[in-house]
């Protein structure tokens, strides 16, 4: 399979799904701007958006596709039918015990809610009730989108990877809608309306994903629950890998408490809306490579072919460092023009909006480190190694906490996101230290000569950039389509300097060049 068209297919269809992602929050920005029902609202989405990334994105794919993959390709086994007796297996498992998890938060949505948002830096008895609505609106998602996890883990596993990356695009099209038809002139009725759709969108992702298995051969039988040695494997592998591929969502929960509880009204939005921004370029490039790089690794491995393993995961990281340093430059240099271009507008103020940039420009400086955690973790899950990648997660929630508790104050709404691109950090420095010294990752002569190339090639590019968008920035308070006319002709004038620069200094050849160009063409 080749890598960069599976990621193109993948990223394809997530850059739509991130696209009306920024349509749905430029809606939500001015339908219920920067206030206590927006944060209301941010922090009851926060939990099925941490629960989506632990689980669906993270700890259920990371243990059930590397296990799937070697039923089906077992030669003394039976191919797939072994793969879906193995699948309904676990199905039979998850489904009463994410019900009885969904029953139970349910109930307990009060000390849930709380717990997220340090009930709200001194909101009003109703306030907080209101919040825990939202919450509860909201808790069904978890249990819809585990279940979606399983199918599409399945479609994975056998190359139909656009299907389960065009599922998010029903999320942000549900959201939109109720934004454009329930919106409402009081923002606490938009916000719940908001929480509501949640839901219905996690349904609406199930039956996508239901269908697209029958279509494709693959249909699930329930069965009666038994904890079987490969079940009990599964699980033992779920718990760890949660924490290793969602340490980044658990330090954004801890960020939004930590804002909610000691900042002012507002904070919540300004870090969300940076966090969305920053979600771009992470969804396009990472969830994109992370999907593709687990099951091409974890089915070299199991066919014993070590070295394409490790080529693999080479071009993984070279293609990671290609897309992912141009939008961090980006990102902290243009965050201003971009986030006044797509939220500046109705309830949002100009404060918000520069605010907002702020938190952006922090986010960003650990944009790399969020992707590579993507790039690298395959190499360990692929082994169904999931306890070092928890262990490093943890100590990154650790520093990450330290860092909260340490640049809050000083530097208010820019204090969570700094200290969360940190702990991404130094848990991106623990898993390439642990693959180098195992000999599961060794750096080659390609990725070596590149990588500093393309890091000049960036920041060449910040610097016209930064030249250019004092220019724009009229415009960028403009009509919808004059903002949009601007952000289009920033984005093009950096991705032009940007793959001029990686030509010159041979950080992209013209025989990289070439060679892209057949295979699209095939």
């Amino acid at each position: 399979m080749n890598l960069a068209k599976a990621l193109g297919t993948v990223g394809g269809l997530t850059l739509v799904s991130r696209v009306l992602g920024l349509v749905r929050d430029s809606l939500f920005a001015r339908f219920i701007g920067a206030s206590f029902a927006s944060d209301a609202f941010l922090v009851a989405f926060r939990l099925p958006n941490m629960f989506r990334a632990l689980f669906a994105e993270g700890a259920f794919a990371s243990a059930f596709i590397p296990m799937f993959n070697r039923k089906v390709g077992d030669p003394e086994g039976e191919g797939l039918k072994s793969g879906l007796e193995f699948a309904e297996q676990a199905l039979a498992v998850l489904l009463p015990v994410l019900l009885v998890m969904t029953v139970i938060l349910e109930i307990f949505a009060w000390p849930v809610t709380l717990a997220l948002s340090g009930k709200f830096n001194g909101v009003s008895h109703d306030q907080f009730a209101f919040a825990v609505q939202l919450s509860r609106f909201t808790i069904p998602y978890l249990m819809l989108i585990s279940l979606v996890s399983l199918f599409g883990g399945i479609l994975n596993s056998l190359h139909k990877f656009w299907v389960n990356a065009a599922a998010p695009i029903l999320l942000n099209l549900t959201l939109i809608a109720a934004l454009l038809v329930f919106h409402s002139s009081d923002p606490l009725i938009t916000a719940r309306n908001q929480a509501i759709a949640v839901s219905v969108s996690g349904l609406l992702q199930l039956l996508w994903l239901a269908w697209a298995c029958k279509r494709n051969g693959v249909s699930l039988k329930l069965r009666r629950p038994r904890l079987n040695p490969e079940v009990k494997r599964l699980l033992m592998l779920i718990w760890p890998a949660a924490a290793g591929a969602g340490a980044v969502q658990i330090n954004l929960v801890i960020s939004t408490a930590l804002a909610a509880t000691l900042l002012a009204h507002g904070s919540v939005t300004y870090i969300y809306m940076a966090d969305r921004l920053n979600q771009l370029p992470l969804g396009l490039i990472g969830i994109g490579l992370g999907t593709v790089l687990l099951p091409t690794i974890s089915r070299q491995l199991g066919e014993g072919k070590t070295d394409a393993a490790m080529e693999t995961q080479n071009r993984g990281l070279e293609l990671a460092l290609l897309l992912t340093l141009p939008a961090t430059v980006a990102l902290v240099v243009s965050g201003v023009p971009i986030t006044a271009a797509l939220f500046g507008y109705g309830r949002y103020t100009q404060a918000d909006t520069i605010a907002t940039a702020q938190a952006l420009a922090a986010f960003s400086v650990g944009l790399p480190s969020y992707i590579l955690v993507k790039v690298l973790t395959p190499g360990f899950y692929a082994r169904q190694d999931t306890r070092t990648p928890v262990r490093y997660a943890t100590i990154s929630m650790l520093v990450n906490l330290a860092g909260n508790l340490a640049l809050i104050v000083p530097l208010q709404h820019m204090g969570p996101p700094l200290a969360t691109a940190i702990a991404s950090t130094v848990n991106v420095a623990m898993l390439y230290h642990t693959l180098v010294k195992r000999g599961h990752f060794v750096p080659d002569t390609r990725l070596k000569r590149r990588a500093w190339r393309l890091a000049l090639a960036a920041l060449a590019m910040g610097v016209a950039l930064w030249a250019a968008q004092d220019r724009l920035m009229p415009y960028v308070h403009g009509t919808w389509f004059v903002r949009c006319a601007a952000l289009a002709i920033l984005v093009s004038a950096g991705a032009l300097v940007y793959g001029a620069a990686t030509l010159v200094l041979g950080a992209f050849t013209r025989d990289d060049l070439k060679l892209l160009l057949r295979r699209r063409a095939a």
